[in-house]
């Protein structure tokens, strides 16, 4: 089983099978079976899988997607799941991608964290619960919220294949 810092799993540990769920634009949120979690991190680097599976933060300024321009989608490492349109992201100065707003609600779900000596608003996929990074108050227009995530924990699609 994959197992998330602390001995914490990353799926519900219910042995019964979830049953089908879809998010209202139409993907599969099922959570994953312990054994499709394995397959789909036996992919992972070392420093993806530190960062979605065991909550980690990759150094600002240093992941490879900070910088991309392009449209298109990006999605969860884990599972491929699209968590934000590139037309969301904004340069908020701080060293991680940053999005005002997911691809859909559903998609991205909010866990308290109080790892750090800190009180802060985690941000997991919605499907797999890997670990994408945390949610502020902070951003700009239209929704005032700042989703500041790691490029480990994502994929990049370009616009022509992310609509497909």
């Amino acid at each position: 089983m994959v197992t998330a810092a602390g001995g914490t799993a990353v799926t519900p540990t219910n042995p019964t099978p979830d049953p089908p769920r879809t998010s209202a634009s139409g993907y599969d949120l099922t959570p994953p079976s312990s054994d499709e979690l394995e397959r789909f991190s036996a992919s992972l680097t070392p420093e993806e899988r530190r960062v979605i599976l065991h909550q980690g933060t990759e150094p600002p300024f240093c992941g490879g997607l900070l910088a991309n321009k392009q449209p298109g989608a990006y999605r969860c490492r884990l599972c491929g799941l699209p968590l934000f349109w590139s037309a969301a992201k904004f340069e908020s100065g701080t060293g991680w991608p940053s999005f005002t707003e997911p691809f859909d609600p559903e998609h991205v779900a909010v866990r308290r964290d109080t790892s750090h000596g800190m009180v802060r608003d985690e941000i997991v996929c919605g499907r797999c619960g890997g670990h994408l990074g945390h949610v502020f108050p902070d951003g700009p227009p239209p929704t005032g919220l700042r989703y500041c995530l790691n490029s480990a924990s994502l994929t990049f699609v370009a616009d022509e294949e992310a609509r497909g």
